[in-house]
């Protein structure tokens, strides 16, 4: 998308700050580097966003902007890349990262129930705990490096082809 679309799409570092979430971190979120749109910003964000999804607590919008804030990070990116898990996609991101944790333990995955009882969280959710954040661990790692390079390779791949294009019609 053309910068001046996303312009007007994204809202407004001051409508941000007015948000009853993010009014604790102040003058911080009036940072111009946190909105710019270069391709650091928007790699690096794009692939912590991804990380961030992997987090098996709802706190991801208040952990993307601390890190965004920290890492001098696109907002608007990294949040839009923590909404990747919603409740359509939240069962199979982590069932994927059970998994995965389970075939790094070398344990053979468990079939379960969902109940919501307290015994069943003292009782189904003991064994699954370890390979289950074992897996979100290694998800969020390698998705996330995977994420950030593969946008950054894109982004790169489009800034050269569109340079190429007007080399070649500025010597013609």
């Amino acid at each position: 998308m053309p910068r001046r679309v996303l312009k007007k799409l994204l809202p407004s570092p001051v409508q941000i700050q007015g948000h009853w979430l993010l009014r604790h971190f102040g003058e911080r979120l009036l940072d111009p580097r946190l909105w710019a749109l270069h391709r650091r910003a928007i790699t690096g964000a794009f692939g912590v966003g991804i990380a961030i999804c992997f987090i098996p607590l709802p706190v991801h919008l208040v952990v993307a902007v601390l890190i965004a804030i920290v890492w001098r990070l696109n907002v608007p990116a990294i949040y839009g890349t923590t909404l990747l898990v919603n409740p359509l996609t939240v069962m199979p991101l982590y069932y994927l990262a059970y998994r995965v944790g389970a075939a790094l333990l070398g344990i053979a995955p468990e079939t379960f129930s969902f109940h919501l009882s307290w015994d069943w969280l003292e009782s189904g959710l003991g064994p699954m705990w370890q390979p289950f954040l074992i897996g979100c661990l290694a998800c969020a790692a390698v998705l996330g490096v995977l994420g950030w390079g593969c946008l950054e390779l894109v982004w790169r791949w489009r800034v050269t082809s569109r340079y190429r294009a007007r080399h070649v019609a500025t010597a013609a």
